[in-house]
């Protein structure tokens, strides 16, 4: 018997249960991500208008992933709403190019066991990882609101290897009249940030911080005075040694001499700001390492900017989160005369990366430096983070220091994304009214022969406890169903006996050490 067959006969277009990841499933994206929500939904998702962190435990296949979607859906929606108050979302759910990077920076030795690395790892590596995709999506916004008003930032997230999600689309665009009404200050505080965080591999990084330096009518042609100066004194000055040479005034020992001094004389002002912008790039290319710079394109870059605005400026040249917040705050600025009054940052999947393998211990090191309160309540600033239940044991445990640093107090902490019986017969209805013809509203009950009684049903989805268990057994029992039957003779209705079966060899399989 076939599947669709019994599906048709409910009213079912196509199987609701055949897909288990929120990324690839096209009815959660189509029709579940604005109508099947989590009874904390509101206050994971809060006010936009005033950005708030949120943190949210829960094991495997509970619907953090689903949840961060449909908080990504409904702040595009926000953004088209409210056009005069957007806000910036940023997509820290990929780890592996800054965690790659970083690694790169520990020695051979350290950099063999991920524990070792992820030991090393701090809060500012975070905030850099953060403003990297911030950033980097912020310019390429600004370079497509070029063409067009609605230019979206495409290749967001590191050049496409940091996942910033070139989602962005046309609710999140700079606008063109916002970057042309710019004032200097914030020019030069965007291309400080572009300077440090632009990731992008669309062009060569100095081609790019050109190009973006002459969308912003960032002037800045005084910057090469001091060179023009030292060219043309050196050329005079050794016009003049060899005149007086020739004319027999000075003789060769003291051209020999003579020469070189002025010269250096002459190329003193430019050498000692070459040497300046050449160690605040070495300071930035050694303690930002969650990013990939050349230490020589940087030094060029910051030698088109002005000594004087490059002054008492901050750089992630040190191994403190000061000039991160600093940073921080100037990116906030930026986006609040561009229009937006906040920025949200969903962090998800801290067990995908290679580094941590979804080991508990590995996790916990990459993940604690991120809790901490200051950034947490940074004014302006959400994040919200959808993180593995097993951390939040790891947290109950924790002594009284982490707690203070942390103050999960006055955050917004679900400590178990749990579904009940009836949140999961909602959610499987849904997925069904979503898959069925129109004017069918199909229910999981329906598919079940009335042996098997409505209240069985709640005490078995709740034994299942998350979204991820139900979609795969109900997908099991409709697969065993058609099993035991062929198209000549067709039972529409799934007996208990094959429910109670699956359920039995379904439950084994959870109960297993590898499940």
């Amino acid at each position: 018997m076939n599947i669709q067959s019994l599906l048709e006969h409910h009213g079912i277009l196509r199987n609701p249960f055949a897909e288990e990841d929120a990324q690839t499933d096209p009815v959660f994206k189509e029709h579940c991500i604005q109508s099947a929500y989590h009874p904390v939904w509101d206050k994971v998702y809060g006010d936009p208008s005033e950005p708030a962190t949120a943190i949210v435990f829960g094991p495997k296949g509970s619907g953090k992933t689903a949840m961060r979607l449909q908080i990504d859906r409904h702040l595009k929606r926000y953004n088209r709403e409210h056009p005069k108050n957007r806000v910036w979302v940023i997509r820290y759910d990929d780890f592996n190019p800054f965690l790659d990077h970083f690694r790169e920076r520990m020695s051979r030795r350290a950099a063999r066991k991920p524990e070792r690395v992820l030991e090393s790892w701090r809060l500012w590596d975070h905030m850099d990882s953060i403003l990297c995709l911030g950033v980097t999506q912020l310019v390429d916004s600004i370079l497509d609101a070029r063409a067009s008003n609605a230019g979206a930032g495409g290749d967001a997230g590191a050049g496409g290897e940091a996942g910033a999600g070139g989602e962005a689309g046309a609710e999140a665009a700079v606008h063109k009249e916002d970057v042309d009404r710019l004032e200097r200050t914030s020019t030069r505080d965007l291309l400080m940030l572009a300077c440090c965080y632009d990731q992008s591999t669309a062009s060569t990084f100095t081609g790019r911080w050109g190009e973006l330096r002459k969308r912003l009518g960032y002037q800045n042609w005084t910057v090469h005075l001091d060179l023009v100066l030292a060219v043309v004194w050196v050329i005079a000055a050794a016009a003049i040694v060899l005149w007086l040479y020739f004319s027999q005034r000075i003789s060769g020992t003291t051209v020999a001499w003579l020469l070189p001094l002025a010269a250096v004389i002459g190329t003193l002002p430019y050498a000692l700001r070459w040497l300046r912008c050449h160690w605040l790039a070495r300071g930035v290319r050694k303690h930002m390492r969650v990013g990939k710079r050349e230490q020589s394109s940087l030094r060029k870059v910051l030698l088109r900017l002005p000594a004087k605005e490059l002054a008492s400026q901050p750089l992630p040249r040190f191994d403190r989160t000061d000039d991160r917040y600093e940073l921080l705050n100037k990116f906030q600025m930026l986006l609040e005369r561009l229009g937006f009054v906040g920025t949200i940052v969903l962090v998800d999947r801290v067990d995908e990366p290679h580094l941590t393998g979804g080991k508990q211990e590995l996790m916990r090191r990459f993940v604690w430096p991120l809790l901490d309160n200051k950034l947490l309540k940074q004014p302006g600033l959400g994040l919200k983070l959808m993180l593995p239940q097993e951390l939040y044991r790891d947290v109950e445990r924790e002594d009284r220091e982490f707690h203070e640093r942390a103050r999960l107090d006055k955050q917004n902490v679900i400590p178990s994304f749990a579904w009940t019986g009836e949140a999961l017969y909602d959610l499987a209805r849904s997925r069904m009214v979503a898959c069925a013809a129109e004017g069918q509203e199909p229910e999981p009950k329906d598919l079940f022969d009335e042996k098997l009684s409505y209240q069985r049903l709640l005490m078995v989805f709740q034994s299942l406890r998350v979204p991820r268990h139900l979609f795969r057994f109900l997908y099991r029992v409709l697969v065993e169903h058609c099993n035991k039957y062929t198209d000549a003779d067709r039972r529409y209705k799934i007996d208990a006996e094959t429910f109670e079966a699956v359920l039995a060899l379904y439950s084994r399989e959870l109960d297993s050490p590898t499940a």
